[in-house]
């Protein structure tokens, strides 16, 4: 499997630090309100990236955190009169809500930022030691241009980023380019006490932390949205490195923006949704299907358009697989499984390899069920049948998709009804059945009458 690699701009094959195991880390959100669209796509894109690597046979050590300590949590703290800890509490159940909704699959460990002061402190302490950091204040900083290689994730000389990015500028620093690891108590802010006096960590800190507790001083993949490459992934880089003396990821996997309409998302520009605003409307799965309908390093353009086109290609996905089960139950023994099924699972597969490209996967998975249709059509044996139900739900498990079938277990009265119906015809009694058939419908049951037997839905 080849990936594109942020750090060294090409594409490169994976190749694990520990043969057979991945250890991923993914940037997770700032648990101060619901988790908006943007949020969702690397939710969802990196989910699939693990459930792929999983499948084909990699042990997975997924992590991703909460930001449960930051300047936003405690101004919402402060306007909703709780504590820092009640909001964040709050909105981790609401991500959670989303997040099972969009079928996100819980990492092997969710850590928060303040279940780990200590890891966070003990780095700082070595980057001080070490002289990359300094106290000042009460306040600690990191030395940026004491790290040579600093700028090599976004691929920026520092005078070129330091000129263009929003740099907090304070009298307390050495040097602009110079970034908060710990900071200073404010009055009614939560703290935790240390070697530097009363405070809280810096949100770049935290992650460096997190992914060297729990995964390693060097990781496989480090996952995150491609605003997150300046600063806060750059940091992350330059603190790990300095504190470990060695590589902090081998690989960077940056997803790309969402446009509204084909303009930025922005809370100015008033077209700003939040998951559970859009979901109300179209369902979480639909919001999944946009995410990763297309490459994930290209930005996508959210619109009710594109919405309902998700809608019409997942309705199709669940007919053929709904159609799949009818046929089974009506199948005749014997047959062998179809060649064309090895042929698409091998170009689903050529397809994530080939940088993790969803979009042409699920364009294999729609060619392959429409041969699907067309064998079922034709009356395939039931060893066919069972085979492309196998790989059909391989290959949208991987992708995360078709997760709201139901099992309908008909209740005794509508059997005997549908019974009756079949029994009537069989005798040309057609009065009979179409009352039968208007009576299932106010049931909220649609029949249909195919070669194979009915065929039943509910409305």
């Amino acid at each position: 499997m080849k990936i594109f690699n942020t750090l060294t701009r090409e594409k490169q094959e994976l190749v694990p630090v520990e043969e057979g195991t991945l250890r991923i880390y993914a940037c997770g959100p700032t648990v101060y309100n619901y988790i908006h669209i943007g949020n969702a796509r690397p939710l969802c894109v990196f989910d699939v990236l693990r459930r792929y690597l999983e499948w084909r046979g990699y042990k997975v050590n997924f992590v991703q955190n909460f930001t449960d300590i930051d300047d936003k949590l405690i101004k919402k703290a402060n306007e909703e009169g709780i504590t820092v800890k009640e909001v964040a509490e709050r909105y981790i159940d609401e991500f959670w809500t989303d997040a099972k909704g969009l079928n996100i699959r819980e990492a092997t460990v969710h850590p928060k930022a303040t279940e780990n002061i200590d890891a966070i402190q003990d780095i700082i302490s070595s980057l001080i030691e070490k002289g990359y950091a300094y106290k000042s204040k009460g306040d600690v900083y990191f030395r940026a241009k004491k790290f040579k290689e600093y700028g090599k994730l976004s691929h920026q000389p520092l005078d070129d980023l330091e000129a263009g990015a929003r740099i907090d500028v304070t009298e307390i620093k050495e040097d602009p380019m110079d970034f908060c690891l710990w900071k200073s108590a404010k009055p009614g802010e939560p703290y935790w006490d240390s070697p530097w006096g009363q405070g809280r960590p810096g949100w770049h800190i935290e992650c460096s932390a997190m992914a060297g507790r729990f995964l390693g001083k060097t990781i496989d993949i480090h996952c995150g949205g491609q605003d997150l490459i300046f600063p806060h992934h750059e940091n992350e880089i330059a603190q790990s490195e300095c504190a470990n003396g060695c590589d902090f990821s081998h690989y960077w996997m940056h997803n790309g923006y969402i446009n509204v309409d084909n303009r930025k998302m922005s809370k100015s520009l008033n077209n700003f949704f939040t998951v559970r605003e859009v979901a109300n409307v179209y369902g979480y799965e639909p919001i999944r299907y946009l995410m990763i309908s297309s490459h994930y390093r290209s930005p996508i353009n959210y619109s009710t358009d594109i919405l309902e086109q998700g809608k019409n290609a997942l309705e199709r996905l669940y007919t053929c697989r709904d159609n799949l089960d009818f046929a089974l139950k009506n199948a005749a023994e014997g047959g062998e499984s179809p060649e064309f099924l090895a042929k698409y699972k091998q170009e689903f597969i050529d397809a994530m390899d080939d940088d993790f490209n969803t979009a042409d996967a699920i364009g294999v998975l729609f060619s392959m069920v429409r041969e699907i249709n067309t064998m079922v059509a034709e009356g395939a044996g039931k060893a066919a049948i069972e085979a492309a139900i196998a790989l059909f739900d391989e290959l949208t498990y991987v992708l995360g998709l078709v997760y709201n079938r139901k099992a309908d277990d008909l209740d005794a009265e509508v059997e005997a009804l549908i019974e009756q119906r079949t029994a009537a015809r069989k005798a040309k009694d057609f009065k009979t059945a179409d009352a039968i058939r208007d009576k299932l419908k106010e049931m909220g049951i649609v029949l249909e009458d195919t070669p194979q037997g009915v065929k039943w839905s509910r409305m």
